[in-house]
């Protein structure tokens, strides 16, 4: 059987812009408090990048946390967008 108060430990993370916009993910509230800002690894064109997000604003979803998380590019590693490469 679930553990009932697991939806007391677990937010919603969405990413708004970016490489990763549009995902969704679910993370781990610590100490009851989710992320201000989170770092996500990603292969772009099969090397690892490291991309920065910062927080944009939060809500409550039917019940629990969800953050929404802005690109910050300047604290990334670079990368082109897929509509820019040649």
């Amino acid at each position: 059987m679930a553990d009932q108060g697991a939806e007391n430990v677990v937010y919603t993370a969405e990413f708004i812009d970016g490489p990763l916009a549009g995902q969704v993910d679910t993370r781990v509230l610590i100490q009851g408090k989710h992320d201000a800002r989170v770092s996500m690894m990603a292969a772009v064109e099969g090397v690892e990048t490291l991309f920065w997000y910062d927080e944009e604003d939060v809500r409550d979803v039917q019940g629990r946390v969800h953050v929404r998380y802005r690109f910050d590019a300047g604290e990334s590693d670079p990368f082109l967008p897929t509509g820019e490469r040649e």
